[in-house]
C-alpha cells in the first residue's frame, strides 16, 4: 500500500520561500518546482525580491529616513502573508529602490555607468570543490586513509538534504565523504570513469535558490564543469578535457529533472 503524497499548494510556496517549511517538506516543494519551470521562476522572483528588501533594509541603516525604513520593514513582514499583495509589493520595492538611488545620488554624486564584464564569475562553492578533489588525490596516497566506497543516496539525502544525481552505469564509485565548507555540509563522491580518470562529484546547498545550466570553469590543471537546480548546486571535477566535463554533467544535470 502507497502512502498518500501532499500535494503542493500555493501556501507550500509562500512558507517556503518565507522559511517556514522543515527539511522533508522544502524537498517535496523542491522537487515540485524541479519539474514546473514556470513556477520554479515565479519562486525564484519572490525569494529574490525578499533578499532585495533584506539588503535594502540592512544598507538603509542610519542613512535612509525614518519614515522610508519604516515603510520597508511593513513590506517586508508583508512578504508572510501570501501573493495577494504582490504587486503592492512589487510596486513598493521600485518606490524604495527610486528613493535609495536618489540618496544616493545627492551623497555620491551622479551615478556613473560602469563596463560589464561580459563572462561571469564561477560561484565560491567551486573552491571548496575543487579543494575537496585535491583532499581525496592526497588521501589516495595515505594508506591509513581508508576509502568508503558505500554509497547510499537516501542516507546522505537524510542527512544533509542534499539530492544526488542518477551516476552513468561505468562510472564507479571509489570514495564518498562530507565535509564542512563555508555553506555547511558538502557531498564529496570519488569516482573512477573510462574516459576521465579520477571525477569527483561534489554537491552543495550554496544557500541561493537557482536554476544553472551546465558551465566550464578551467582552473590550472584542474578543470570543473557547475550547475544548480533548485537550492543544490553540483560540480564535476578532474583532470579532464573540459568539453568532457560539460558533457558529464549535462548528463548528471538531466537524472535530476
Amino acid at each position: 500500500m502507497t502512502g498518500v503524497i501532499d500535494p503542493v499548494t500555493d501556501i507550500d510556496l509562500d512558507a517556503y520561500v518565507d522559511d517556514q517549511l522543515d527539511v522533508t517538506r522544502r524537498i517535496e516543494v523542491e522537487a515540485f518546482l524541479s519539474a514546473r519551470p514556470e513556477a520554479a521562476a515565479r519562486v525564484m522572483s519572490d525569494l529574490r525580491m525578499r533578499d532585495e528588501l533584506r539588503v535594502a533594509l540592512a544598507g538603509s541603516r542610519g542613512t535612509a529616513r525614518p519614515a522610508t525604513a519604516d515603510a520597508a520593514r511593513r513590506l517586508e513582514r508583508g512578504l508572510t502573508r501570501g501573493r495577494f499583495f504582490g504587486v503592492l509589493q512589487r510596486a513598493a520595492a521600485v518606490a524604495a529602490f527610486v528613493a535609495a538611488g536618489w540618496l544616493a545620488n545627492g551623497i555620491v554624486g551622479p551615478m556613473s555607468v560602469t563596463k560589464v564584464v561580459a563572462s561571469p564569475q564561477p560561484p565560491a562553492y567551486l573552491e571548496d570543490a575543487i579543494r575537496a578533489h585535491k583532499t581525496t588525490i592526497m588521501r589516495e596516497g595515505m594508506a591509513s586513509q581508508t576509502e568508503t566506497p558505500n554509497y547510499n543516496p537516501g542516507e546522505i539525502r537524510a542527512a544533509t538534504a542534499i539530492v544526488m544525481p542518477t551516476l552513468p552505469k561505468d562510472w564507479k564509485v571509489r570514495d564518498v565523504q562530507v565535509y564542512p565548507s563555508r555553506f555547511g555540509p558538502s557531498v564529496e563522491m570519488a569516482v573512477d570513469t573510462k574516459d576521465m580518470g579520477l571525477v569527483s562529484l561534489f554537491a552543495i546547498r550554496p544557500g541561493t535558490f537557482d536554476v544553472v545550466k551546465p558551465a566550464i570553469a578551467p582552473s590550472g590543471d584542474i578543470s570543473s564543469a557547475y550547475f544548480q537546480i533548485g537550492e543544490v548546486a553540483y560540480a564535476v571535477v578532474a583532470r579532464s578535457d573540459a568539453h568532457d566535463l560539460d558533457r558529464a554533467a549535462e548528463t548528471l544535470a538531466k537524472t535530476l529533472y
